[in-house]
C-alpha cells in the first residue's frame, strides 16, 4: 500500500513559553543531585542530524529546533550554543529572558563553563550522547578550572512528563544493483581492513554506516532511511547487530545470512564488556559510554569509523542511481517552477502551500520521502538559513520578494538536494547584486579543476570570492557530502573552511553558496556535484566535478554586466543540457516553461 502520510508537518512543536518551567524543573533536579550543571546535546546516541521526538531533548527544553547545537544549564545561566546557520532562527524560538544564545564554535563549551562556574563545580553529562572526543577535549580545555565532568543518567529524561514513544518501522533490503557491491563483499573488505591493522573488531555507532555496510534501509528516523542500532564487526566479517529484532523480516534475515546476528539493543552493554581487543572505536562519533564499557576489559584503538570513507566514495552503480533519481526530481522541480510562475503574487499563495505542492509532485515521481524538511521561505524568513515553516511563521508570498526553495527527495535509487531562489513579481534592485554574486560563486566552483589531494577547505574560497570582493559572505559551509539513497548530509567530506579530508573521485557534494540579509531576504543556489578525474595539459593529476542536478536557474535577477563571458557560457551550456535531458520528460505548460527558462543569454 502506498504511503500517503504527509512528508512534512507544520505543527508548532514547542513554544518559547514552554521553556522556563522546564528549565526550572531541570535546575531543581540539579540541586537535588548536588550538581552544578548539565549538558543537553542536540544529538542522539548515534550522533545523527535528525532525531526522533523521544531524543529531541534540546528542542523540548529550550524550543530551539535547529539540527546542530547544544545547551548547558547551571543554577544561574542557560546557554544555547548555535552556529552561523541558526543565529537568526534561535532568537525567535527561545525565551531570551531565560536562555542566552551563544555563538559556537567561536565560544566553546569550556570557555562558557569557565565564566559560568568561576569557582569550579560538577557538571553532569549523558555518556551515551557525548562522544569521547567531545568529553576529552572539554576536559583538557578545563584543566586548572576545578570543573569536573561527571557521567550521569539523562536528567532531562528524569523531568519529562510527556516522553514520546520510540519510532521504528520495518527494515528493507537495498537493491544490490543500485549499491554496486553486496553486503558480503563490504563485510569482507571491512574484515580485511581490521586484520591488516591488527584490530580484532570495531563498533559501528553511526546509523548510516550500518545501513550502507549491510545494504539495508529503514524507517527509524524522519527523512533518513536508516536503521538505528549498533554493530560489532570482527576481523572475520561477522556482525552482531544490536537493534530491534522484530523489525527484521524473514527476507531480510535470509539475505543477511548467518554471519549477521540480530540481537536486542538492551544486550549491547554486556556484549561490549566482553570484547577482546584491540577494538577500533571512533572518538569523534562513538559515545563516551561505548568507550567506557569496552575499556573495562579490552584495549581500544582510536581511529575513524572504517565505513565512512568507503561510503563516501560512491560506486559507479550508486552514481548512476543518483543520476536517474535527479532526472525524476528535475521533472518535479520543473513542474513546480512552472506552476509557481503561473501563480498570482497577490499574497494568496503562502510558504506552506508551496511545500505541499512540491511534495505532491515528488510523490508522482516516486519519492518515498523528502530528504529533509523543505525550506520554503520568503521575505525575512529566507534570511534564516535552515528555516522550517510552521503554522505560526507561515508568510504569504508577495510581489517584489524572493522565494528561497531548498528541498530534496528520497528515492529508492538516490537522494536529491536542490535550492533555487525565485523572484516573485517585480524584481527589486537590491536583490540583483547579491543574487549575481551567489550564482558566480556556484558557477566558479562547478567549473573548477583542482590538483588531486586538495580538501574542501581549499575549494571553499572559490565559491566565496565573488561575494568577498563586494565585502559580503555567508555563515555556512559551501557544500556537504550527500549519501546515495541515504542521508542527505553525509560525512566525512565537506566544502568548508574546516574540512581537511582530500576529495576523491566518486564523492558527491552540494555546491550552495548564499547570501542573507537579516530581516529582509535570503538567496541560495544549489546543485549537487560528483568529483571526477580531470585532464591536465601537463600530465598533472587533476580532479573536477560532474553536475547531477538538472533544473533551470532563474536568470531574471542577474546583472549580466558583472558576469564574465566564461560564466555566461557555462550557464548557457548548463541550460542547454537541462533542456536536452528534461524537455522529453515533461509536457504541456511545464514543457513550454522549460523552453523559455533555458533560452541562452546574449
Amino acid at each position: 500500500m502506498a504511503n500517503d502520510k504527509p512528508f512534512q508537518s507544520f505543527t508548532v512543536e514547542t513554544r518559547p513559553e514552554d521553556g522556563p518551567p522546564r528549565l526550572a524543573a531541570l535546575r531543581a533536579e540539579l540541586a537535588r543531585r548536588e550538581l552544578d550543571g548539565f549538558i543537553v546535546p542536540r544529538t542522539d546516541a548515534h550522533q545523527g542530524e535528525y532525531v526522533t521526538a523521544k531524543d529531541a531533548r534540546l528542542l523540548w527544553l529550550t524550543g530551539f529546533s535547529g539540527s546542530a547545537g547544544y545547551g548547558i544549564v547551571t543554577a544561574a545561566q542557560a546557554g544555547v550554543f548555535v552556529d552561523g546557520r541558526y543565529r537568526v532562527q534561535v532568537k525567535g524560538e527561545v525565551d531570551l529572558a531565560h536562555f542566552t544564545p551563544v555563538n559556537w564554535p567561536e565560544t566553546s563549551l569550556a570557555d562558557w563553563l569557565r565564566q559560568a562556574l568561576p569557582e569550579g563545580g560538577r557538571v553532569a553529562y549523558d555518556p551515551w550522547l557525548q562522544s569521547r572526543k567531545e568529553i576529552r577535549d572539554t576536559e583538557a580545555a578545563l584543566a586548572g578550572a576545578n570543573i569536573a565532568l561527571v557521567p550521569s543518567e539523562n536528567l532531562v529524561d528524569q523531568i519529562r512528563t510527556d516522553q514520546a514513544a520510540a519510532v521504528s518501522g520495518p527494515v528493507r533490503l537495498h537493491d544490490e544493483a543500485i549499491a554496486g557491491r553486496t553486503a558480503a563483499e563490504k563485510r569482507v573488505a571491512l574484515a580485511a581492513e581490521l586484520k591488516a591493522r591488527g584490530q580484532a573488531s570495531t563498533v559501528l555507532t553511526l546509523a548510516d554506516s550500518i545501513a550502507w555496510l549491510l545494504n539495508i534501509r529503514g524507517e527509524d528516523l524522519p527523512k533518513n532511511p536508516v536503521v538505528q542500532g549498533f554493530a560489532v564487526v570482527d576481523d572475520k566479517g561477522q556482525v552482531q547487530l544490536f537493534s530491534e529484532p522484530a523489525k527484521f523480516g524473514p527476507e531480510v534475515r535470509a539475505k543477511l545470512g548467518n554471519d549477521v546476528v540480530i540481537l536486542p539493543v538492551e544486550g549491547l552493554p554486556a556484549a561490549l564488556g566482553e570484547l577482546n581487543g584491540p577494538v577500533r572505536l571512533d572518538p569523534a562519533s562513538a559515545p563516551d559510554e561505548v568507550f567506557r564499557l569496552v575499556e573495562a576489559r579490552a584495549d581500544v584503538v582510536e581511529a575513524a569509523d572504517p565505513v565512512v570513507l568507503p561510503k563516501a566514495i560512491k560506486t559507479a552503480s550508486e552514481i548512476e542511481g543518483m543520476r536517474q533519481a535527479h532526472l525524476r526530481d528535475a521533472v518535479a522541480m520543473v513542474e513546480m517552477l512552472a506552476w509557481l510562475d503561473a501563480q498570482p503574487v497577490d499574497g494568496s499563495l503562502d510558504e506552506i502551500a508551496v511545500v505541499k505542492k512540491l511534495e505532491s509532485l515528488r510523490r508522482a515521481q516516486g519519492a518515498h520521502d523528502v530528504s529533509f524538511d523543505t525550506i520554503s521561505s520568503t521575505g525575512p524568513n529566507a534570511a534564516i538559513n535552515h528555516y522550517h515553516v510552521n503554522e505560526q511563521t507561515n508568510l504569504p508570498i508577495r510581489d517584489g520578494e524572493l522565494l528561497l526553495l531548498d528541498s530534496g527527495g528520497q528515492y529508492r535509487d538516490g537522494t536529491t538536494d536542490i535550492t533555487r531562489t525565485i523572484p516573485m513579481g517585480q524584481i527589486t534592485a537590491r536583490h540583483r547584486l547579491p543574487y549575481t554574486l551567489v550564482l558566480q560563486g556556484m558557477v566558479n566552483l562547478s567549473r573548477l579543476k583542482f590538483p588531486k589531494g586538495r580538501a574542501g577547505r581549499d575549494l571553499d574560497p572559490v565559491a566565496r570570492a565573488p561575494l568577498w570582493t563586494a565585502g559580503l559572505d555567508f555563515d555556512h559551509g559551501t557544500g556537504h557530502g550527500v549519501g546515495a539513497a541515504l542521508c542527505v548530509h553525509e560525512g566525512p567530506v565537506r566544502i568548508s573552511r574546516v574540512s581537511e579530508i582530500p576529495l576523491q573521485p566518486g564523492m558527491i557534494l552540494s555546491n550552495e553558496p548564499g547570501y542573507y540579509r537579516e530581516g529582509d531576504f535570503g538567496i541560495r543556489i544549489e546543485n549537487l556535484i560528483v568529483v571526477t578525474p580531470s585532464d591536465s595539459p601537463d600530465g598533472r593529476e587533476m580532479l573536477g566535478f560532474e553536475t547531477l542536478t538538472w533544473v533551470p536557474i532563474d536568470t531574471r535577477p542577474l546583472d549580466l554586466t558583472l558576469m564574465s563571458k566564461a560564466e555566461i557560457d557555462w550557464l548557457n551550456a548548463y541550460h542547454a543540457e537541462v533542456r536536452a535531458k528534461v524537455a522529453p520528460l515533461v509536457t504541456g505548460a511545464a514543457h513550454d516553461w522549460l523552453i523559455r527558462a533555458t533560452e541562452a543569454l546574449g
